[in-house]
């Protein structure tokens, strides 16, 4: 997450120094962070659909939490879904490398960028990299903005219009987190979108199908998303909700853990 005075510090920055993006990375440089002409920052898997984009791949693997802007985009042949954390990522890139695919690329919510293919850019060889890298995608999004001639908050802005947000609730026990998705995996899908629309139909609507891949992903006919899970490495119940606007994608996420808290 990025602390608020970030969020003011980069906004600063653009502000006083004009320019066409400002970039970071964690302390072990494996997740970047990429602003725009204004100082917003991108959230990593916008970055990372951006960064897709630039090496033209044609497989792209990513978790499920992540924004449904890359399959809504139309740009990319292939999409893989898979659950949190690299090692999946790593695996499913593997297979669709296996399976043929010959520009193979990954990406995370925090932005860190995975490589499995040697991709030939103009005269030069990017060879592949199936770790996460940060500099990749400050690069990508910058040479992609210059090849389009487009400012990177205008690139941000070519996606369909979705948003993401998670929060979670701490010292939260394990088999409370259990408790919560038992309710909603009966062996009857019937049964299960009844229990989840009396849980949070007041805040979505009608669910329109529910995806396991990690814990479990909801999606409601109106296009929101709750998508919840336990933590894989703490005693937390973690929310990820995504909606047409950031502060819609918010709202839900406050409101859904209030209601699985509840």
């Amino acid at each position: 997450a990025i602390r608020p005075e970030d969020v003011q510090l980069a906004a600063d920055w653009a502000k006083s120094g004009k320019f066409d993006a400002i970039v970071s990375a964690d302390g072990d440089g494996d997740r970047p962070l990429v602003s725009d002409e204004r100082g917003h920052w991108l959230r990593g898997d916008i970055a990372g659909i951006l960064c897709a984009r630039f090496l033209d791949a044609d497989s792209v693997s990513t978790p499920v939490s992540c924004n449904t802007a890359v399959e809504k985009c139309g740009w990319f042949k292939e999409i893989r879904r898979t659950r949190i954390g690299s090692p999946f990522v790593v695996a499913s890139m593997m297979e669709a490398t296996a399976a043929g695919a010959k520009r193979v690329v990954g990406y995370e919510a925090n932005g860190g960028f995975l490589l499995n293919s040697d991709i030939e850019t103009g005269s030069k060889k990017l060879r592949a990299l199936p770790t996460r890298d940060a500099v990749i995608v400050m690069l990508g999004i910058l040479l992609l903005a210059k090849a389009q001639g487009k400012k990177v908050s205008e690139l941000a802005a070519s996606l369909p219009a979705r948003f993401t947000a998670s929060d979670r609730l701490k010292n939260f026990a394990i088999e409370k987190s259990a408790a919560i998705l038992a309710r909603f995996n009966s062996g009857s899908e019937t049964a299960d979108k009844s229990a989840i629309e009396k849980m949070f139909g007041e805040i979505c609507g009608r669910v329109a199908k529910l995806d396991r891949t990690d814990g479990i992903r909801i999606t409601f006919a109106n296009e929101e998303v709750i998508h919840l899970r336990p933590s894989g490495n703490a005693p937390e119940f973690r929310c990820y909700a995504e909606a047409a606007t950031d502060e819609r994608a918010r709202e839900i996420t406050t409101l859904a853990l209030a209601k699985t808290d509840g």
